[in-house]
């Protein structure tokens, strides 16, 4: 029975394992060890205290915390009310965290302050202090400041209501139910929430996992974070599905994984190319035991066929690589488990079952198989549409049901897909999306600077960065001066790694920004001939 139809929803089908698996590991969180009774328990718990606070299902609520055994159990304790799980980005600051609870209309925000040193609560309330999920705002870890509640306060608060009350909740979520509002970066300059559901997640982790083959008994370190569908769906959800192990990871440092690794005996884990380089180049991984780890995906457009020879004989690893996009639940195409090395480092995955797709240019003909051209898909994978926004979910999705993906690729006669550029601006930086008009903006916002344009080059490291034009409002701005403003008004991920302050921005005759020629700038110039 596909696991849609045996599950039907998320918390339903973490139920049913606690029951199924009991007293099996579930989640290995430093010191906190739960098995999978006490994430029934947990679940059941966090849902009582909601419905004691009024959640109705259809609502949202927000997470904004890091990867963590809380995290996972506050999550299936808001799906587990019907209510809609909105995962903020844990590097947000307080202008980016506001826009996405305006914009979901969250009612309740579950925080853990102090990550990075971060004071999301001040930020936030810096921000804008009228966002509605500060007046129910939950600290998962410390004490409650003011207008807050503390996580014992707040489990305390649900002891009164019936746990068949959770319990009939969750009968009642079907399939086809929205499970999350997963916020994305776009090229409008606001992430855009977009709307997935449960059976659907449910269906195409299991596809996922035909390749991947997380069983009972194994462990996943899971380094990417939980507020993206690869840490989050393909990462604990898929081992509470599978009866493995959960091992978050808060934040990535390449000596920290590589011990657990070794100790934990983990047998799988994923990311992006980024920490798959700072593992093998990391000093102490030729000291390491690292016998235990079998499967690891490597998750970009771009995966180098050096980092798959690579990560297969000094990881002693079989590496997967795959595609996809927030708005078809993460997963379009996957690598085989037979799949020979230089099939997985050239080429994006094969369409995985129920999934069409066309290869068009830029009149929306079909080009030949394989020539280059954007990528359109159709398939049961494919998003409810962007929340509260029609416009953009139209401008997504066509009136014959084909998802614009915006990415430029190929296919074979096999039905492999290779993902080789993007139509859009949008560039990936270690695994994070970064919409150049998201940052223009947030520079904009600070008056020294009069005009900007961002765009994304290649980076060995990091896959992709960002590199910022800025003409300066007033004299004497400098590149430092851009960085230190930035670093400190958005996320890390988005802070642009090299900025050349410039007289004026190249333009067409319309207005546009020639970011082809900015591009141009970056390049290398062949030696001139004297």
């Amino acid at each position: 029975m596909r696991a849609d139809a045996e599950y039907r929803s998320i918390p339903r089908m973490a139920l049913i394992n606690a029951e199924r698996f009991s007293d099996d590991l579930a989640v290995i969180d430093g010191d906190v060890q739960l098995c999978f009774r006490d994430i029934g328990d947990g679940l059941i718990g966090v849902a009582r205290s909601l419905l004691a606070r009024g959640v109705e299902p259809g609502d949202r609520i927000a997470l904004w915390a890091p990867n963590s055994a809380t995290w996972i159990t506050t999550a299936l304790g808001i799906l587990a009310t019907g209510a809609r799980l909105v995962p903020l980005n844990t590097r947000f600051k307080g202008t980016e965290a506001a826009y996405i609870l305006a914009k979901s209309q969250a009612r309740t925000l579950f925080c853990a302050n102090g990550f990075l040193g971060l004071d999301y609560v001040g930020m936030l309330r810096g921000a804008d202090p009228t966002v509605a999920a500060l007046r129910d705002t939950v600290l998962l870890d410390g004490d409650a400041g003011e207008g807050t509640s503390s996580w014992g306060e707040f489990l305390a608060a649900g002891k009164g209501v019936d746990e068949a009350a959770v319990r009939a909740r969750v009968e009642a979520i079907g399939a086809d139910d929205g499970s999350d509002v997963l916020f994305t970066s776009g090229t409008t300059g606001h992430p855009k929430g977009v709307m997935l559901r449960h059976g659907t997640s449910l269906r195409c982790y299991e596809i996922l996992n035909r390749t991947y083959g997380l069983g009972r008994g194994d462990r996943i370190l899971i380094i990417t974070p939980f507020f993206h569908c690869f840490g989050y769906k393909a990462g604990w959800m898929l081992a509470l599905m599978a009866g493995a192990t959960s091992v978050p990871v808060a934040a990535f440092d390449a000596g920290d994984a590589l011990r657990m690794i070794e100790e934990l005996r983990i047998t799988h884990t994923g990311g992006a190319p980024t920490m798959y380089w700072s593992l093998l180049d990391h000093p102490t991984r030729p000291q390491r035991d690292l016998s235990s780890l079998r499967l690891a995906i490597a998750s970009a457009a771009y995966v180098p066929a050096e980092l798959v020879q690579r990560m297969r004989h000094e990881l002693g690893v079989h590496p997967i690589t795959g595609y996809g996009l927030t708005e078809a639940h993460a997963i379009v195409s996957v690598s085989q488990p037979d799949d020979p090395p230089e099939l997985v480092a050239e080429w994006s995955g094969h369409l995985i079952e129920d999934t069409e797709a066309r290869v068009v240019d830029d009149t929306g003909l079909d080009v030949p198989l394989g020539q280059r051209g954007e990528l359109l898909l159709r398939g049961f994978q494919l998003m409810d549409g962007y929340y509260d926004d029609r416009d953009a979910t139209a401008a997504a999705i066509d009136a014959d049901g084909w998802l614009h993906t915006g990415d430029v690729a190929y296919m074979n006669a096999d039905r492999y897909v290779k993902i080789c550029d993007r139509k859009k601006d949008m560039f990936i930086v270690g695994g994070f999306n970064v919409a150049p008009a998201e940052v223009e903006g947030l520079l904009l916002e600070w008056d020294q600077v009069a005009a900007c344009a961002v765009v994304g080059i290649p980076d060995r490291m990091w896959g992709e960065v960002g590199v910022a034009f800025v003409v300066a409002a007033s004299p004497g701005l400098t590149p430092e001066d851009v960085m230190a403003w930035a670093t400190e008004h958005m996320a890390k991920y988005k802070v642009p790694r090299r900025v050349l302050i410039v007289d004026a921005l190249p333009l067409n005759a319309t207005g546009k920004i020639l970011k082809g020629d900015l591009r141009a700038m970056l390049e290398p110039q062949p030696d001139k001939v004297p």
